[in-house]
């Protein structure tokens, strides 16, 4: 019976995280790589149906807007681990905090007293244009001024080996439920390897995500409340795991009233208050009367209720500014203004189609950059130009000139890879990274994260929705680099 071998494992052209370029394996792999060689290549195969069936079992399931087939799939959970040394990760997670702390004064900033605009750090049309700037928000103070209190910020390894931030998520990051319920599953999978490798633990992110959402209100005991669009979501299966797992319950924007400028949730008991919304609803559709009229997901008079202070909305509308791929291009700025700081985790470089020189660069080299909507998310409204037709580009060429504020540009970055079970063996395949943070009293890095990977050879995009999949990250502890 053949065993499982490295022998052919191609590491040319790529950064890979398993192995060096001369195939020499990098010590926080080096157990995990004794491991598999002592097993067939049968029992692998096993261990990852056994692991597809498990996913099924758990409900660990999205939708796919674009399939028309309307058939809900697993996220893909791939056995070979993402394993990252304690030393990489405490200085991501000091980039991390640094990153969400310089944001969070930024959002603050600019919905009251808009130094940063004065002082002219950051072009004041480029944020009032921003598809997630709300005038509405203006003048508001969140609890402790922090408006992202849960962030997922995006990472990749490029060729050099250094972890690079590709974007920014504060709004409503998804994805926390696969990091916990992967490490349930890779953990029954690989049970002896956790002890020895000493891997951090991420099973008490509910409890931390519950006690910081206490704190942000002076009631005790809080009433917590997790608003999904319903069923038909995408992410159905993380609002109702994590509702579950933090005791709190999942309601619908139909299940709450406001009545006085107080929120309450409408029980077969009669009507209970509550004080702290974890909303998994978009800004635009969670208060037809203030934002959109036509929204049935949201609730009347929501948005009144929170300006007053009677209910917090976790994330705070208006969040979402900050996730604007324009404004990117900007954060090293805001972190040196802000906290008199140099960035610790580097952006990419950026092309703003707004400017004209940047603009005119982009349309000249489209077919060696990736162009992003500023607004876009999932891997939608994206060109990737080196492997692009000559049609595709043109046709960007043409939504840029229409709309250049709505386009960034990026060279293309050959993301790291790490071994990935195929059908027939071991290959490297592209990935990238993807950490929460909770923002409360002060700021908390999960030791783990959610590790997305383009399962198609060659392929760059990792996103679930364009056929992506995920793995576990194992974070070791220093002691065991």
């Amino acid at each position: 019976m053949s065993k499982v071998n490295f022998s052919n494992y191609d590491t040319t052209g790529y950064y890979d995280e398993m192995f060096s370029a001369s195939n020499n394996i990098r010590p926080s792999y080096e157990r995990f790589k004794l491991r598999l060689e002592k097993m067939s290549k049968k029992k692998l195969r096993n261990l990852q149906h056994a692991t597809d069936r498990a996913q099924l079992s758990l409900g660990m399931t999205f939708n796919v807007y674009s399939d028309n087939q309307g058939v809900e799939r697993i996220l893909h959970l791939d056995i070979i681990p993402r394993i990252i040394s304690g030393e990489d990760w405490e200085g991501l997670a000091k980039g991390l905090e640094q990153r969400i702390e310089a944001l969070n004064l930024f959002i603050n900033d600019i919905y009251n007293e808009q130094k940063v605009l004065k002082d002219n750090i950051i072009p004041k049309e480029l944020v009032l244009s921003s598809a997630g700037y709300l005038k509405e928000c203006r003048g508001l103070n969140p609890p402790r001024n922090v408006w992202s209190h849960i962030s997922g910020t995006d990472l990749i390894r490029g060729d050099d080996g250094k972890f690079y931030v590709l974007e920014d998520n504060l709004r409503c990051p998804s994805g926390v439920s696969y990091m916990l319920e992967n490490r349930e599953i890779l953990k029954r999978t690989f049970p002896e390897l956790f002890e020895k490798l000493h891997v951090r633990p991420v099973n008490d992110y509910t409890h931390h995500l519950r006690d910081m959402l206490e704190s942000l209100t002076p009631v005790s005991p809080a009433s917590i409340a997790v608003l999904t669009p319903g069923i038909y979501n995408s992410a159905y299966f993380e609002h109702a795991y994590l509702a579950q797992q933090m005791g709190a319950e999942l309601v619908e924007g139909r299940d709450l009233l406001v009545r006085d400028n107080y929120v309450y949730m409408i029980t077969t008991n009669g009507l209970q208050r509550v004080d702290v919304i974890y909303r998994r609803v978009d800004d635009d559709f969670i208060d037809p009367l203030v934002f959109n009229k036509d929204s049935l997901l949201g609730t009347p008079g929501l948005f009144e209720a929170y300006r007053k202070g009677n209910v917090v909305l976790v994330n705070a509308p208006g969040a979402g500014v900050a996730d604007d791929k324009a404004i990117y291009a900007y954060i090293p700025r805001l972190i040196k203004y802000y906290l008199d700081e140099e960035v610790l985790l580097p952006n990419i470089k950026t092309y703003l189609c707004a400017e004209e020189e940047d603009c005119k660069y982009v349309l000249e080299n489209l077919h060696t950059l990736v162009v992003k909507q500023t607004d876009g998310s999932g891997g939608y409204g994206m060109l990737i130009g080196p492997k692009s037709t000559k049609e595709e580009c043109k046709e960007f060429a043409g939504r840029i000139k229409k709309n250049p504020r709505n386009y960034i540009a990026q060279p293309m970055i050959n993301l790291s890879r790490v071994p990935t079970l195929t059908e027939d063996t071991i290959e490297g395949r592209h990935v990238d990274l993807r950490p929460y943070c909770l923002y409360g009293k002060d700021i908390k890095i999960v030791p783990g994260a959610l590790t997305r990977v383009a399962l198609t050879k060659g392929s760059l995009v990792v996103n679930s929705s364009q056929g992506g999949g995920s793995k576990d990250t194992w974070v070791l502890d220093s002691k065991s680099n």
